[in-house]
């Protein structure tokens, strides 16, 4: 295209508890690009930021768009006036909107990408880096989505998924969606290992419908386009749907736990993970949620595993000594309770030995001797022969030196499911003519 120009368009918090979606905006905003003489230069990016941050709604991602134009101006009022139609303000949605015109995107804005990921950051700092940096910007309410909007323009892959998100209808909106889980379990067989998360074998349940009002009608989630659209073509819904997208995303990656917590300066609402001993014996409270500590460099941090992730039998089998690395995002702490770092993993890096003081056996009879009374040793009721001292036993460990992660009911949109382990894609060529984005025709 000659004469053209690079945009780069971000946005985010556009939705609410209570209706709309980011992704279903970008939807939007691609159907009307579309029409027009604009090139795709990428995949829309759906990029999913700290979950721990507590004004979130569902979660917390961002979309930005890389297009070719030669009417900037243009693209940029329409989209604007799209954001303003699709954004849920009356309940509480701040959207923020920026355009960057530039093929190349500066080293900063990885940096404030990364931040976002596993910090909280100020929405003034945000309107202070777009000045800084020759954005255009525009925000409504607080400016909360600048955040996300600029983060997803800078957001650097190291590693990447995909999602083909289907959309309803206008009128099904808030209505019950009817999905066959059956289709769903069948789906996951036939396009595993190249899908993940689509359904918990272990509860019988489906994992790719949200529950509230919002359009989408499902996500699934894999590694490369013919996987997502053999997905489609195997699930089964008698509701006729609006069409589908395909985003690429950080999504089942873990990036938000790459971050190391410095142990001297944990901020409330941080993610990552830290490395330690862990300094007391777990216990177990009401509800079957284990709670333990660890040292690390001198610094002592709570830990919490909670029953629904499945990995509390895990936590409790841990004993003082053994070395770990935890992952996951930092509670703020209260009047009753300190700072928690609430796990979302747990890797065993060393075990220490379990032993304990147990009676003696006597040799010749092989049973356990009875204490004559304090400090008077032992003997056996059998045969009389007797000993002084108890005796060191070891006992087998339950858990391994191992990743335990939760069951995939529990994962969170980041987090990256053992299927993922070790995989890094960078496979998902873009091709405009391909079926990324769909309209259907019914």
């Amino acid at each position: 295209m000659a004469n053209s120009q690079v945009l780069n368009i971000g946005f985010d918090d556009t939705d609410s508890p209570k209706g709309m979606c980011t992704t279903f905006l970008a939807y939007k905003i691609v159907d009307s690009l579309k029409k027009q003489d604009i090139e795709f230069l990428d995949f829309p990016k759906l990029i999913r930021f700290n979950p721990n941050i507590p004004w979130k709604t569902r979660g917390n991602g961002a979309v930005s768009m890389k297009i070719r134009t030669k009417n900037p101006s243009k693209i940029k009022n329409q989209i604007k006036n799209l954001v303003e139609k699709y954004s849920d303000i009356k309940n509480g949605a701040n959207p923020g909107l920026v355009f960057y015109e530039n093929k190349e995107i500066p080293d900063q804005f990885s940096k404030f990408s990364k931040l976002a990921l596993w910090q909280l950051i100020n929405r003034n700092y945000a309107k202070k880096f777009a000045r800084k940096n020759n954005m255009e910007f525009f925000y409504q309410g607080n400016g909360q989505g600048l955040v996300g909007a600029i983060g997803a323009i800078g957001y650097d892959f190291k590693d990447h998924t995909l999602e083909l998100l289907s959309y309803r209808k206008n009128s099904k909106f808030g209505k019950k969606r009817n999905l066959s889980a059956k289709s769903v379990k069948i789906m996951q067989e036939k396009t595993l290992p190249f899908t993940f998360n689509s359904f918990d074998n272990r509860k019988e349940r489906v994992l790719i419908t949200p529950h509230g009002p919002d359009p989408v009608f499902y996500g699934v989630r894999g590694e490369n386009v013919n996987s997502l659209l053999r997905a489609t073509k195997i699930l089964k819904t008698s509701e006729k749907l609006s069409g589908h997208m395909i985003f690429k995303s950080n999504q089942g990656t873990g990036d938000h736990l790459k971050n190391e917590l410095n142990p001297k300066n944990i901020k409330p609402y941080a993610s990552g993970k830290i490395t330690g001993i862990i300094s007391d014996e777990p216990t177990i409270v009401k509800g079957g949620h284990v709670f333990f500590s660890i040292d690390s460099d001198g610094f002592e941090l709570c830990c919490a595993v909670y029953k629904p992730t499945g990995i509390t039998s895990v936590a409790s089998s841990l004993i003082k000594g053994d070395k770990v690395c935890v992952g996951g995002g930092i509670r703020k702490a209260s009047k009753n309770h300190p700072r928690i770092l609430n796990l979302e993993f747990i890797d065993v890096l060393e075990l220490k030995k379990n032993m304990i003081k147990s009676n003696p056996n006597c040799k010749k009879c092989n049973k356990k001797m009875k204490s004559k009374g304090n400090n008077q040793g032992f003997q056996c009721i059998k045969c009389g022969k007797k000993s002084e001292n108890k005796v060191s036993i070891e006992i087998p460990r339950k858990i391994k030196k191992q990743l335990y992660i939760p069951i995939v009911s529990a994962h969170r949109h980041l987090s990256r499911p053992l299927q993922r382990i070790g995989r890094i894609n960078k496979e998902s060529r873009f091709d405009e003519s391909s079926s990324w984005f769909c309209v259907y025709d019914n």
